[in-house]
């Protein structure tokens, strides 16, 4: 059963933007669309590595910072010809709070 943790206000993740938090199953980024939608998937692009809360966010989708791969943020595919797939995290928005599922994690936000 996966415990649900407090990330933060959404206020706190410019829109188009994304957090950084920190778990045991590694770095986790959370990102705010422009519609105020909220998702949270593995910081790695499994690609090379890069640091996906540093893409471009558009949309419901993140470009990865080194090579331009686009991941969906709902599911965490690879868009187009782009070939991989990073973990998703559920998340929950009430009253404003960013809260994420997560099995046994203690989180250190950024």
């Amino acid at each position: 059963m996966s415990d649900w943790i407090e990330i933060g206000a959404i206020d706190a993740i410019p829109r188009r933007g994304a957090r950084c938090v920190n778990t045991p199953a590694g770095r986790i980024a959370v990102f705010r669309t422009q519609q105020d939608q909220v998702f949270a998937i593995e910081n790695r692009c499994p690609h090379k590595q890069g640091p996906l809360s540093e893409g471009i966010v558009h949309g419901a989708s993140v470009t990865c910072p080194l090579h331009n791969w686009v991941f969906d943020l709902a599911t965490g595919k690879a868009l187009g010809a782009d070939e991989g797939q990073v973990r998703t995290y559920p998340i929950d928005l009430v009253d404003g709070r960013i809260f994420m599922a997560l099995e046994d994690a203690l989180v250190a936000a950024e």
